[in-house]
């Protein structure tokens, strides 16, 4: 974070500051990082003591003075000897902060934002505009998914004076979200990569998804750049919405960001980039070609960093995996190989990762589909669900391995398909799923394991890729 005085924070904060016995002045200054967890803390950091669904963070702040922190925000004063500002709301004033940060950085006329969001794809897309943004100067980029009203803030908070590009993954579950965190960063550079059923539930259906992921592009400014997927048609919408310059990326032969000649093997993905008039070929070791898209944006962003067309794709080949538990690529004895893609499942990406599966399957072994339930459906969940199950059969999937009582329905449409005869089976448990599989895997099978990160098969992705080290 930028040096501030105690004064300027809590002004910044709308707080009260109360120093105690701790001998500390208004003017003493402070740099160090921001935590919401008191097990993150490190000395000279900030801790807000932020109210959650399950805990209350108040309960930890000795923990967090113990671990060094300097100064603590909260709703309520403690017996703590360190400077305390004391607030209304703690995850507002984590947002203030930040948003005052930000603004006095960029007022410098350094700092550019890269603001992304999308249904699916985001911390891939993130993980490779960063590699870019490393290019041009110091750059600061959202940590893990650390995109909403709380790891939004705390990413935005590690800006310095001398960071010349923040990367900011920008997610949401309702209307308004992404536009709360514009505001805190208001983007040179509005990403926005797909509108799909994911969070389908919490949002209501998908114009509402696409009026919440819309609010990435739609207060951007004439001088700003609306990066948007030209083969989404809830995307292309939006270049109606925006007063920004945009630029199109895709397959679709009007992308002004374009790949061509797309071929995939379990090694990953080969392309032609077509950007900026130059047309190069990228071997993209991200596995699945649905991350040709995530590629494509991530080149869209850093041609507008500067970045020349070599060094794009320098940056793009340099990538070996999406993210951790994104198709992550384990395993190897007997030939057998583990694909980990459980830390987040849609309908969407569910349906890639089966296609992926389905395209590189050795021809002289099995492809096996572990697969749990998918998270925030609502109203769609069935439906979605035996969508899901009949596509692995009429993929042609080897067998079916489905996890967890919530992805049953995935197990009842792939068994109900005349066409398979017992190559699905169901474990309530993941012992009892890990048990079989490694049991039952053959040399050479390919395995897909996903699901979303609340059903938690990325353990059981662990656990077989150590299995099969």
């Amino acid at each position: 974070m930028i040096d501030l005085t105690l004064a300027e924070i809590a002004a910044a904060v709308h707080g009260t500051l109360v120093v105690g016995t701790s001998g500390a002045t208004p003017e003493d200054r402070i740099s160090g990082e921001s935590q919401t967890d008191s097990r993150e803390v490190a000395p000279g950091q900030i801790f807000f003591a932020r109210r959650g669904e399950e805990t209350d963070g108040h309960r930890f702040v000795p923990q967090a003075v113990a671990a060094g922190a300097a100064l603590i925000v909260g709703e309520r004063e403690t017996d703590d000897t360190v400077p305390q500002i004391i607030v209304a709301d703690t995850t507002d004033a984590l947002g203030a902060l930040a948003t005052e940060v930000v603004r006095r950085v960029r007022a410098a006329g350094q700092l550019r934002i890269v603001g992304i969001t999308g249904s699916n794809g985001k911390t891939t897309t993130k993980n490779l505009v960063a590699a870019m943004a490393e290019r041009v100067g110091p750059s600061v980029a959202s940590a893990k998914s650390f995109n909403n009203e709380v790891g939004g803030p705390l990413t935005m908070l590690r800006v310095e004076d001398e960071t010349r590009t923040l990367v900011a993954e920008m997610g949401a579950s309702a209307e308004g979200e992404i536009a709360r965190l514009t505001a805190m960063a208001p983007p040179h550079i509005g990403v926005v990569l797909t509108v799909g059923l994911a969070h389908a539930g919490e949002f209501g259906g998908i114009e509402t998804t696409f009026r919440t992921k819309s609010e990435m592009v739609r207060d951007l400014p004439e001088d700003a750049v609306a990066v948007l997927n030209r083969d989404d048609a809830y995307v292309s919408r939006m270049g109606e919405l925006t007063n920004a310059r945009v630029r199109w990326f895709g397959r679709h032969p009007e992308a002004d960001v374009r790949a061509s000649d797309i071929d995939s093997d379990a090694s990953g993905t080969r392309f032609t980039l077509h950007i900026d008039g130059a047309s190069l070929p990228v071997t993209f070791r991200v596995l699945g070609e649905h991350h040709v898209t995530n590629a494509l944006a991530a080149a869209a962003v850093g041609s507008e960093l500067g970045l020349a067309p070599a060094d794009i794709v320098e940056a793009l080949e340099g990538a070996t995996r999406a993210a951790r538990w994104r198709m992550e690529v384990m395993g190897g004895r007997d030939g057998v190989t583990i694909i980990n893609d459980a830390y987040n499942a849609s309908p969407d990406s569910m349906s890639a990762g089966l296609r992926t599966l389905a395209q590189i399957g050795k021809p002289e072994g099995r492809t096996v589909a572990v697969l749990g339930a998918m998270s925030e459906l609502g109203e769609y969940a069935i439906e979605e669900h035996l969508r899901i199950g009949l596509q692995a059969v009429r993929l042609r999937i080897s067998e079916l391995v489905v996890v967890g009582a919530e992805a049953r329905n995935l197990h009842i449409s792939a068994i109900n398909e005349g066409s398979w005869d017992g190559e699905s089976v169901f474990f309530a448990e993941q012992d009892e799923a890990f048990e079989y599989l490694e049991r039952t895997l053959r040399p050479n099978d390919t395995v897909l394991v996903k699901s979303s990160n609340a059903a938690g098969l990325r353990f059981l992705g662990d656990r077989l890729g150590e299995a099969f080290a």
